[in-house]
């Protein structure tokens, strides 16, 4: 029989993402329509253990779902890596009787949530906030789009002045562990080619490529690399290009954290919208310690063991369609 939730608290923790807002939204909407209460925790873990929690009625989430970062600010705790930590969280969230939690966050988040849970009794549900896509059990997690969209915004405008000079750009994109924003902003913006974590770079052949095209008259080239590349990142494989190459113009852009703000697309306040609400009615049903995704448009639940070691596999068939469609 479902353990009754009464007070469930609210955090986002890791890195910000566009859609945060939205989700938290979702949170406490649900859970007042369903006469539960709602609390907000601040900066993350760290909130809890530092007795940082207030009150969420309906009205303290309006006007937020377009906004970008997160109301309940995030941050990094190591104080929860210990047991001593831990304790004091729960002490904290017992004495205002929450008894239901949901986790805004990475995998890093949800291994903190899972540990959390199994040594107290708070059940947890995860929800997936990260713009590097990296996480199993879902198509989609919330941040992602916004930050996809702001690369491939950017890499436009950058394709205009490389056009106007005839120049090689070499564009640098968040993704430290995971190429998918890489990945997708480079097949959207027609580079040249797109060096990710997932697979060596292979330094060599893109300047073979290179000057095959600089033989056939073609000098605009836009190359997408990911923070997380093995050759070490935007700078150091524009140095290797012109000493190779130095006849061609090349330029880097590093874009930063420019891809983490911004008002959520569409998208991603729709997928935030509905898994918090799913996050709820989860705990309110007794589906406990999971996270929720979206596979083949329909909510998937993973069990929090399982989301923790497990990562988006990525298919060679989106490299080959970059190899075929930048020739």
């Amino acid at each position: 029989m479902a353990t009754k939730v009464n007070k469930i608290g609210v955090l986002t923790s890791g890195g910000d993402a566009p859609g945060m807002n939205a989700a938290i939204r979702a949170v406490v909407r649900t859970a007042t329509y369903n006469g539960l209460e709602a609390f907000g925790i601040m900066r993350g873990f760290m909130g809890m253990i530092d007795d940082d929690i207030v009150p969420m009625p309906s009205r303290s989430v309006a006007n937020i779902i377009q906004r970008g970062g997160t109301i309940l600010k995030t941050a990094r705790c190591k104080e929860f890596y210990e047991r001593e930590g831990r304790e004091k969280a729960y002490k904290n969230l017992k004495k205002l009787g929450i008894d239901g939690l949901v986790i805004i966050g990475g995998d890093g988040s949800f291994r903190g949530a899972d540990l959390f849970s199994r040594e107290f009794d708070i059940p947890c549900i995860g929800l997936p906030g990260t713009i590097d896509k990296d996480i199993a059990g879902t198509d989609f997690t919330i941040g992602f789009d916004t930050a996809v969209n702001t690369a491939v915004e950017a890499i436009d405008k950058i394709r205009d002045t490389a056009d106007a000079h005839d120049r090689l750009f070499i564009i640098e994109v968040m993704g430290r562990d995971a190429g998918y924003i890489a990945l997708h902003s480079g097949i959207a913006t027609g580079a040249e080619t797109v060096l990710i974590p997932e697979r060596k770079t292979d330094v060599e052949e893109i300047v073979r490529s290179l000057q095959e095209k600089e033989r056939r008259k073609k000098l605009v080239n836009i190359i997408v690399v990911a923070e997380g590349e093995d050759f070490g990142g935007g700078n150091e494989v524009a140095k290797f290009i012109a000493e190779r190459m130095p006849n061609a113009d090349t330029r880097v852009c590093i874009l930063g954290h420019i891809q983490r703000g911004g008002s959520p697309s569409c998208l991603d306040r729709l997928i935030a919208s509905r898994m918090g609400y799913s996050a709820v009615e989860s705990l309110m049903i007794g589906r406990h310690n999971v996270m929720v995704g979206i596979l083949n448009n329909r909510m998937y639940y993973t069990p929090l063991e399982k989301a923790v070691k497990a990562k988006q596999k990525l298919s060679d068939d989106w490299l080959k369609i970059i190899r075929i469609l930048a020739s």
